[in-house]
Formats: structure tokens, sequence, C-alpha cells
């Protein structure tokens, strides 16, 4: 009898251990101290590969390889990534962090690996054998030996190990300024006015502040906001500085002018960023319009009122039409109508999620079946980033091993309030359009069908990575896409047409002047990374700020600290405009016809997301548009964003 149940007892403990899973399935992962046992395995495995593709002789495996080695490293240092700044258990987020320069330090060493590198060059010094690779395979090896260039593989070994050291120093820093940029300010709750105390997070005696609140229509929250979350951090701008200085080092030290020379180089279109500096000076005169109409019509309609308030564009009134529920429900829709795909809900395994409430995702194809999963991670939590982000977990790529795909897996991140009792999760018309943006990130994962992991998804040229997340932008603001899904949670009744077309224009009220806003950053990320830093960089923004924006900098504080696109985007923010005129262009000539046209989807998926960063960007440009677009071209679309109807516009406001 005791034998019989100590069985019993073992089978069930058996079955539960089989039915919890790690992080994302990852069986290692069940608990901190697996994310060891999955770098050392990772790293154990790369160990075998090295020496794999040293001793093959040149030919597509060699390049397979690489991909394998880079597969093994990425699908542990990205997972960790991921964990480290959305893991709710600081204990969890150490131990990610601990991964991710473990990993990273040894993709720098690679990166420097002259035996390595001669494995590749011996390929792609062989014309013969070049001639019969797959163009796949060709640019994948053409982008590995990119890497090795970059790092300073030519150095010598003295060199190469001081590049390997700043390169390890940078992944400290770039993960403390990241941290960092993400970290809420706090002020005492007596410097504020008792009844604003609701509008932010209470910390026992102070108040906390996480972001800019600039969707709340009183104009008190949002100074309160401005001013506070981007109060000076001394330590964190210590940290930028260095890392500027840092970046140019590297630089330098592997051959390049700057740092903005070294980023740009494989880019889309390096020329395009001295476009859009020359098309500052069209806008200066467009934003001082913009202004001046602004102000006239504030003081006609109501000098007291906000402008959304004058527009009747308060956030409040879309709500309600814009629940996460319906917002899903469109999503399905429009991705089933453009490529033929579902979202299907599926159930996580115990261990498998990081927060109760994540959803999981399966990504399913009418015919092709599974395509990948996305992890939706939307509600706020405490010490989660406010930013919205994508993140890569897993890429996609054609595994000779398996004789299968490997499916991608993605998170996204949102910030998003909790359903209530008396009311589901309601989205203001930014947050929806930040999810369609973001959707569309995960969507260019899921549609990429590439062989090699290393060009998967979202991993392409920085300049064109922003453009599927952007054309969804559009489709999120054309009340033929809106009309399918905006329903008010509590009555059913239709988003009307009208206040889709208000909130269009009021996007176009103040366009130049946005459009001007990203060409600051643009530039200001351009000066932090030219030559070496004469002076603080505040003192450079605050000179950049009255150089290329219409408003002047408020004293006592410093955006760039909270501006964490300097990491993934250092010296290549210019991207933001760049892929806004693709996108448009995209959109004007091939959807705003019919936005749910199957024919121009599959055209889409096709040309564009299926290549991820397998193809020439301007090449997937230019098989979509059927014609190479040209530079006036590309400033054509940003000023055709830039034509209000503003006649109608204050009829309608009026009324």
């Amino acid at each position: 009898s005791q034998y019989i149940n100590a069985m019993l007892v073992s089978h069930l403990w058996n079955n539960l251990l089989s039915l919890y899973k790690g992080l994302f399935g990852v069986p290692e992962l069940s608990c901190p101290a697996g994310f060891q046992v999955a770098s050392k395995k990772s790293l154990k495995n790369t160990e075998l590969l090295v020496e794999k593709v040293c001793n093959c002789p040149p030919g597509t495996e060699t390049v397979e390889s690489f991909d394998q080695l880079s597969d093994g490293l990425c699908k542990v240092a990205d997972l960790a990534d991921f964990v480290k700044v959305a893991h709710p258990d600081p204990v969890f987020r150490e131990a990610a962090e601990k991964t991710c320069i473990e990993i990273g330090t040894v993709v720098e060493q690679l990166n420097t690996n002259v035996e390595l590198c001669k494995s590749l060059k011996r390929l792609l010094d062989n014309p013969d054998i070049v001639a019969q690779l797959d163009s796949d395979t060709r640019r994948v090896a053409e982008l590995f030996m990119f890497d090795f260039e970059i790092s300073g593989i030519h150095l010598d070994d003295n060199l190469r190990k001081e590049a390997v050291a700043l390169h390890v120093k940078l992944l400290d820093l770039n993960n403390e300024f990241l941290v960092g940029s993400h970290m809420p300010n706090r002020i005492a709750s007596s410097a504020i006015p008792a009844h604003l105390h609701l509008q932010f997070e209470n910390e026992g005696s102070f108040i906390q502040i996480g972001g800019l609140h600039a969707e709340s229509p009183d104009s008190l929250v949002r100074e309160i906001a401005y001013r506070i979350y981007l109060y000076p951090n001394a330590e964190l701008m210590e940290c930028l500085e260095e890392l500027l200085k840092c970046r140019y080092k590297l630089a330098k030290l592997v051959g390049y002018e700057s740092y903005g020379h070294r980023a740009l180089k494989g880019t889309m279109h390096i020329t395009c960023f001295c476009v859009l500096c020359l098309f500052f000076f069209f806008l200066s005169h467009r934003t001082a319009k913009d202004f001046k109409m602004m102000r006239d019509m504030k003081k006609k309609l109501n000098p007291h009122n906000s402008v959304s308030v004058l527009y009747n564009i308060e956030p409040s009134l879309y709500s309600p039409y814009l629940s996460l529920g319906a917002c899903m429900e469109g999503l399905n829709n429009l991705f089933f109508q453009l490529y033929g795909v579902s979202l299907m809900s599926e159930h996580p395994s115990p261990g498998e999620v990081w927060s109760e409430d994540v959803r999981k995702l399966a990504v399913v194809h009418e015919t092709e079946g599974l395509l990948g999963y996305i992890y939706c991670d939307f509600f706020h939590r405490p010490d989660k980033p406010h930013q919205d982000c994508h993140f890569t977990i897993r890429g996609g790529r054609w595994c000779q091993e398996t004789g299968q795909y490997q499916l991608p897996v993605v998170v996204l991140m949102l910030s998003l309030p909790h359903p209530t009792k008396s009311a589901p999760t309601l989205l203001t018309p930014g947050m929806m359009e930040n999810l369609f943006h973001e959707m569309g990130h995960a969507m260019h994962s899921m549609l990429g069908r590439t062989r090699y992991q290393h060009v998967t998804g979202t991993r392409c040229a920085t300049d064109f990575a922003e453009v599927p997340s952007i054309l969804m932008e559009y489709f999120a603001t054309d009340f033929r896409v809106i009309s399918q899904f905006a329903r008010h949670y509590e009555t059913g009744q239709p988003l009307p047409e009208s206040m889709v077309a208000r909130l269009c224009e009021s996007k176009k009220v103040c366009g130049a002047a946005d459009t001007q806003l990203q060409i600051f950053y643009a530039a200001l990320d351009q000066l932090y990374h030219d030559k070496p830093l004469d002076r603080s960089t505040t003192e450079i923004l605050k000179e950049t700020q009255q150089k290329f924006y219409g408003l002047p900098y408020t004293p006592n504080t410093a955006w760039q600290l909270r501006f964490s696109h300097l990491i993934g985007y250092g010296a290549k923010y210019y991207s933001y405009l760049m892929s806004r005129a693709v996108a448009s262009m995209v959109w004007k000539q091939c959807f705003v016809q019919d936005p749910l046209n199957r024919d121009m989807g599959e055209r889409y998926r096709r040309e564009m997301l299926a290549h991820g960063g397998a193809k020439e960007p301007m090449l997937m440009v230019e098989g979509m548009l059927k014609r190479r677009p040209t530079i006036e071209d590309f400033v054509d679309a940003l000023v055709s964003e830039l034509n209000p109807n503003f006649e109608t516009f204050i009829m309608d406001s009026e009324s």
C-alpha cells in the first residue's frame, strides 16, 4: 500500500513537472538560475560550431553554420534582453542582465576572431564559389563579413583586444542608460496640488512620475509631468557622456571618422539625412505658419481651452469606442483580409509567461498553417518600462538539421490600463495607434520566411525596419478599417465617421511642427555621434533645438536622458523619417484606394515583408512601388502629409 502510494505520488509529480514549462517554453528558464544553464549550453554549442566553421570547405555550408552560430547565441541573448527589462521579479532581471553581458562579450570576441573571419573570407574571395551561391546566401555572407569589418578584424592583436574591451564596456553603458532612461522620477506630494495627486502614482509621501502624460487634457498635469520626468539626473548624464565618448573612440579605432559614419554604412540611403536636413528650411517657414494658425484658431474658438477640447478630440470621447478587445478584433480582421492570417488565443503552460495577464497568440495562415507566436504583455505594472516595444525572442529560419522551419516568437509590450469591474480596457486614439504600430513589427516577424535567421523579420536595415509599423498607422486612422471594429463598449454604437475625420485632421494641425520635431531629434542624434563633445549634452540639445525646432528649450530639463532610442538607433534616428516617407508612398500608391485589398496585401507580403533583411531595402521598395523612388519622392512624400483642410476643420469644430 505504501509502495503504491509512493508510486502514485511520484507519477503525479512527474506529470506536474512535464506540464510546467520555463519562460517561453524553455525548460531551463523555470527559475533565475536557469539563465546560467541556458548560457553554458549555448556557449558550448558555440565552441563546436566555431570549430566546424573553421574546418569546413568554403561553400553554402559555411554560411549555414555561421547562421546556426548566430541563432544559438541570439536565442539566449534576445530572450535575456527582454527579461532584463520586463520581468517583474528583480532576481530574474538580474540573472538575465548577467546573461546579456556574458553572451554579448562572446559575440564581440567572435566578431574579432581571425580564424573565423578567414573561413568566410576564403568563401567570398573565391568568385567561382560565390557565383554558385543563391542571392540570399551571398547577401548573408556579406553581412557577416560586414560585422567583422566594423568590429576591427583588420587591426593587430593589441588593438583588436582594445576594440573588444570597448565593446564590452559599451554593453554595460548601454544597459545602464537604457534602464535609467525608463526609470520614473519622484517629487514630494506636498509640491503638487492635492487635486492632481490621483493623476500620478503615489509612493508614500512622494508622487512618482514615469511619463510625460502627453494625452492628458489638463495642461497643468502635462507641465508637471514634463518638468519632473525630464529633470536632469547627474549619474545618468555622466553615463550618456561616457557612452558617447566610448562610441567615438571605438569608431576611430576601427577606422571611421566618427561613430555616425560607422553606423550609417550599409543603410538604405545614406544621403537622405542630408536631404531631410535641407527639408528643414522648407519646414521652418511652414511650421511658423502652423504655430500662427493654431494661435489664431485658439483665440477665435476659446482662449481658455486646450487644443484637444477646441477640436473635440479629447481622448475620453473616443476611448469608449476603442476597447482593447475591439481593437484586437479589428487587427485580426485586417490581417485576415490582407494576408489570410488569423490571431488565435492559446493558453500558455504554467511558467511560460512572466505575468498572469500576458496573453499568447498563435499566428495561423489559412493554407500555410502556424506561422509563429506573439506574446502580448499589454498592461501596466510597477517597474515595467512605459515605452511601447517589440522584442524578437526567436527568429525564423530554415533548419537544415531538422528539415523544418523554426517558427518566430516575439513579444509586444505596451503599458495599458487594466480593465475595471465596470469597463474593459479602453484605449485612447494614441494608444490604439501605438498598438497598430507595434503589431506592424510583429507581422513583419511573422510573415517573413527567410532561409537565415540573421536577416529574419525586423533584422534588416534600420531605416527600413520601421516601414511596416508606420504603414500600420495609416490603417489605424482610415475609417474603412476603423468602422469594422470601433463600437461603443456599452451601446454598440459605431464610432461616427465625422469623429474619425476630425481625429485625422487634428493630426495635421501641427503636422509640419511634428515633422520638424523629428528632424530636430535626428539632427541631435547625428551631432551626439559626430566629433567628440566639447560641451554638455544639454547645451548641445539647447543649441540644436533653437536651430531646428520652433519651440524653446525648457530650463532645468534634460530630454536627452529619456531618448532611449540612442541605444538601438544611435546615429540612425533619421530612420523614422526615412521610413515614414516610404510608408507614405506605399500607402498612397497601393492601399489608399482600398485598404483591405487582398491582392495588394499579398504583393506587400511578397515584395517587402517576406524578405526581412535578405534583400536590399531599395529593391524591396522598388518591387512594391514598381518604380525606383527619387530623392524628390522622399521629400514630397513627407510634404504631402502636411496639407490639412483647416477651413472644414474649423467649421466642424464650431458646429
